[in-house]
């Protein structure tokens, strides 16, 4: 038991660690460590689950891949002799099977998992950190250590009007019942993507506007090649814009922007703002105990999970880098071994696959090749496009391309970019290959199977040195 349990504090309100949050950081940290046989107090606000299971990955890409098969029945038509129709008939019931599937899953991944673990102590309420714990719905938790993983929310952008604007965010756009006729969508990172092309193919009018790109993190190949897909779906993609202001109109919104000197107005039935999301630390009294904050409210820590404050951790979207929630799970285990332990465990992120749920799906690992060079690599690129790759061919779908980055010194992969149909899967044979430090020779002298997509890293190796179109097929 912790020393801060003297004996004027009850014994049941004594624990090893506090974690603040119940979503997929939180009870990663508390499961991590309730395994370890530390006695956790895990806090819950609001829905228990967190943003990935309720308002996140798991209704958007439900919505996502029942659009899908929308857009597959319009593309039929690209094999001979073949043809399709599907439309949506019911949005309505299309959300609703969504919802029971966010419901089923939060009830077998967190709900029901709390009974198995005999030392993890639910508190539900609003949590507020003060000398020596946690206050908690008129309890005071006394605990050494403490995770903060109360996760994030989506962002509103800096836009005059937008307050006095009924938008939609990434959460409640997820929970409409019935389509608009058009939508407007502010923002072009994974998310405002991902849903633009998701109501597109539903039978929405959509309009994605931008300050830089879309996908500004991506190759600057893959954002080009990926708006042009959009346009083909008939998504318009307006960036490089700078946002005058916005207001309700009789028939829905209008948003006054600047491009390229010139002025314009957008308008469609709704909003939907994806500009990025904000970190919930407000009233955590983080302040008061000299926890240290970056500009947009995000609690810094350092490569331990620690915070400015010592005892203090924190991991998950809350921290303000690499929001996936695989990442949040990874931050706050290490957060809670390190918290128990000693803090020998670093945080690593240097072969984190990131996926974009868009069609073709962007899928990466490592630096751009912008970003090696900046880090001071010198640098070897190959790029091929996807007709050189025979599951492309064969699926009659060559959108997209492979992208690998090499160290030109040690010859080994530092970053592999993938756009295509099924690129989410073909990525992991790339973050082995980074994380075991293999070279671009071992990736081409590897066997792979012959029409898989993955089959395309051996092909974008091989043309480091080869011209791949005059290969015969599975040569190398």
């Amino acid at each position: 038991m912790s020393d801060y349990c003297t004996p004027k504090a009850k014994e049941s309100d004594c624990y090893d660690l506090v974690v603040v949050g119940a979503g997929s950081a939180g009870f990663s940290a508390a499961i991590t460590a309730a395994e370890q046989g530390a006695q956790v107090a895990l806090i819950g606000a609001g829905t228990i689950g967190g943003t990935c299971v309720n308002i996140g990955c798991v209704p958007s890409k439900a919505l996502i891949r029942a659009a899908e098969t929308l857009h597959n029945a319009r593309a039929a038509a690209r094999f001979g002799g073949v043809s399709a129709h599907a439309e949506v008939r019911d949005w309505r019931a299309t959300v609703r099977q969504k919802d029971e599937l966010v419901s089923a899953l939060r009830q077998a991944k967190y709900v029901d998992l709390l009974p198995a673990y005999n030392n993890i102590a639910y508190r539900e309420g609003t949590a507020k950190l003060v000398e020596g714990g946690v206050e908690v719905a008129a309890a005071r938790l006394v605990a050494e250590r403490i995770i903060v993983a109360t996760g994030a929310r989506p962002g509103v952008p800096a836009i005059a009007g937008i307050e006095s604007v009924p938008y939609l965010t990434s959460t409640t756009a997820l929970e409409l019942a019935e389509l608009p006729s058009s939508l407007l969508v502010i923002g072009g990172g994974y998310i405002g993507a991902e849903l633009a092309q998701m109501f597109a193919r539903a039978g929405v009018r959509v309009t994605l506007v931008c300050r830089s790109r879309l996908l500004p993190e991506a190759e600057p190949e893959i954002s080009i090649a990926l708006t042009r897909f959009f346009a083909d779906e008939g998504v318009e993609v307006v960036s490089g814009v700078a946002y005058r202001s916005i207001r309700k109109t009789e028939t829905g919104v209008a948003l006054a922007l600047v491009r390229d000197g010139r002025e314009a107005t957008i308008e469609a039935e709704k909003v939907l703002c994806a500009a990025g999301r904000a970190p919930n630390t407000e009233g955590l009294g983080l302040a008061e105990l000299g926890v240290k904050l970056t500009p947009n409210g995000a609690i810094v820590v350092d490569d331990r999970m620690r915070t400015s404050r010592p005892s203090v951790y924190a991991a998950g979207d809350v921290t303000g880098r690499d929001e996936f929630v695989y990442m949040a799970a990874y931050g706050a285990k290490l957060a809670a071994k390190n918290a128990l332990n000693g803090d020998s465990l670093a945080y690593d992120n240097s072969a984190m696959p990131a996926i974009v749920f868009t069609d073709p799906q962007v899928a990466s690992v490592g630096l751009t090749e912008a970003a090696a060079r900046a880090a001071g690599y010198t640098t070897r690129v190959s790029t091929i496009t996807l007709d050189q790759v025979p599951r492309a061919l064969a699926a009659r779908d060559t959108r997209g391309l492979i992208k690998l980055v090499a160290d030109a010194g040690s010859d080994k992969l530092i970053g592999a970019h993938v756009l295509a149909p099924e690129g989410a899967d073909s990525i992991q044979t790339a973050v082995m290959a980074i994380r075991g430090g293999l070279t671009v020779r071992d990736i081409a002298e590897t066997i792979f199977p012959y029409l898989t997509t993955v089959e395309g890293l051996k092909l974008a190796a091989l043309a480091f040195d080869k011209e791949v179109a005059k290969l015969s097929c599975c040569a190398g």
